[in-house]
């Protein structure tokens, strides 16, 4: 059997597990919500991205876990941070010079990389859980929302509100009082994703090439182009946007490993 080489990234919020073969091709993920025990999590997560390509364990060759759980992957061969991982997994597919930014649940990441997917420096928002997934959640469940509904409701609005608060508390008594006071709905959760892009374009500058990763990214695609409009420019997103991190652990896995058969 041809060797196979899994990223497991335990995120705050959600895990998720990339099986790729020796070629880079990605033969199976896996996402689930982290919950509160990422041992757990990782075993689960690793099953679920097995039994979607109907592959045994033993087909595993080597695995390294990334993210704010990473050390709790009881059976990850490597471990590497969520930066180095999600860098890896961007320059797999933009081998130029970018700003990634990843918007993830409980965080915000910017990650200048270079031509050859050197990190030159970063970024990383944990102060507040404003304009994050998380602060998405919040809003869609005070309002009584389906997450997945989100992003029809926003590009099908005709208005748009302004959220003026910058806490995740305070931005939710606010928008409470606007749907009291008969606001539109759909307004309503543009001005969230429109808060959201504010708080990312503040964290830093974004030259050049920018390329979006995350959750946020992957079920509301409205957010790619409101950050384009506030750039003036195309902002590009990679396939599997959610999953990018896990990638980048299961390319790095498969380098470490290769280059320790080799010597």
């Amino acid at each position: 059997m041809k060797p196979l080489f899994v990223g497991i990234d335990i995120g705050s919020t959600t895990a998720k597990a990339v099986i790729i073969d020796r070629e880079n091709a990605i033969l199976a993920q896996s996402i689930q919500r982290s919950g509160y025990d990422f041992e757990q999590v990782s075993e689960s997560v690793l099953v679920a991205a097995l039994a979607a390509a109907d592959l045994p364990r033993s087909a595993v060759t080597a695995v390294l876990s990334t993210g704010y759980g990473r050390r709790n992957v009881a059976f990850a061969d490597y471990q590497r941070t969520e930066i180095l991982c999600h860098a890896r997994g961007v320059h797999y597919y933009f081998q130029e010079p970018v700003s990634v930014v990843d918007i993830g649940g409980q965080d915000n990441k910017i990650i200048h990389l270079g031509a050859k997917g050197e990190r030159l420096n970063f970024t990383m928002n944990r102060k507040c859980a404003a304009g994050t997934g998380a602060f998405i959640e919040e809003i869609a469940y005070r309002l009584d929302l389906k997450l997945e509904d989100l992003n029809g409701m926003a590009e099908a609005a005709d208005t748009e509100v302004t959220i003026g608060s910058f806490c995740t508390v305070f931005s939710c008594t606010e928008i409470l009082g606007m749907a009291r006071r008969g606001v539109p709905i759909g307004g309503i959760i543009k001005g969230v994703f429109r808060s959201v892009i504010k708080r990312v374009s503040e964290m830093d500058a974004l030259p050049g090439k920018v390329v979006m990763t995350g959750g946020v990214v992957d079920h509301n695609p409205i957010v790619k182009e409101m950050l384009g409009e506030a750039l003036g420019r195309k902002v590009e997103v990679p396939p599997h946007p959610q999953v990018i991190g896990a990638l980048g652990a299961a390319l790095i896995a498969k380098e470490l490993y290769t280059a320790g058969a080799a010597k």
